[in-house]
């Protein structure tokens, strides 16, 4: 089975194509639908929904709030009846943004949960555009299964920085991180290692099914070695570690 990837868009989102392109390379067929087509569509034809990254409506209000409260008011039933068919959704940046804003994330019982975590300012007040080391926990999702305990993928936001609401949720979420901020030793990490001042270090979370994940880095931009900065000067593999998070997206449908 080639599964179908739906990857959303609306004004301000520009990561749509790169996110597309690395779909398809991973052996998947993917449709770009701006978000007012989405209520005409039968979600039931998709295996994978995406929510790529980008400033969805210039980040007014603060970011992805717009298109999460588009999801949650509009395409709440549509998006419940996805996820109970046990299909995928993965949120990059921007698109996880909108995961925890919506409610989706993290799901400790189930989607359009009340808001508990949120994504802020970074703590550097400004952009942040580097390439970060991440410590996976891979065997938490579906889209990490099997992957390199340590990955390297370029961040690019201003609101990044994972926050939680209080104590118990702090507590609830650390069996839901994937990716958390590491040096290049692979030990806990300090700016500029965590760009924004993650709470614990987080860069990426799952549901409680691991089908559903977010994060703020873009493994869409690390499908070829020749997207890193050292390709030159070191070896590298030849397919970037980003790509696998598309491929066991793909490989999840395909057995």
């Amino acid at each position: 089975m080639t599964p179908k990837v739906l990857v959303v868009r609306t004004a301000g989102t520009n990561c749509d194509v790169e996110t597309a392109y690395a779909f398809e390379l991973a052996g998947a067929v993917a449709e770009r639908i701006y978000i007012d087509e989405i209520q005409n569509k039968n979600l039931s034809d998709y295996q994978i929904i995406v929510l790529p990254g980008g400033f969805t409506y210039g980040d007014d209000i603060s970011a992805g709030k717009i298109l999460s409260n588009e999801i949650k008011f509009k395409l709440r039933d549509q998006f419940i009846e996805f996820i109970e068919k046990e299909r995928l959704i993965i949120g990059i940046c921007n698109g996880f943004q909108v995961l925890v804003k919506c409610g989706i994330l993290p799901s400790f019982k189930n989607p359009f949960e009340e808001q508990s975590v949120s994504l802020v300012i970074n703590d550097s007040e400004r952009f942040e555009d580097r390439w970060v080391y991440l410590k996976v926990h891979n065997e938490r999702s579906v889209f990490t299964k099997g992957s390199k305990s340590m990955i390297i993928l370029p961040v690019a936001h201003a609101e990044g920085k994972f926050v939680v609401k209080d104590a118990e949720t702090l507590k609830k979420i650390q069996k839901h991180i994937i990716f958390q901020y590491v040096d290049n030793n692979g030990n806990d990490a300090k700016y500029p290692f965590n760009p924004n001042g993650s709470a614990l270090n987080i860069a990426g979370i799952t549901d409680r099914t691991g089908r559903i994940l977010g994060l703020m880095p873009h493994p869409e931009r690390h499908i070829s070695y020749l997207q890193h900065p050292n390709h030159t000067r070191v070896h590298l593999n030849e397919v970037g570690d980003g790509l696998y998070i598309f491929k066991n997206a793909v490989k999840y449908f395909k057995e």
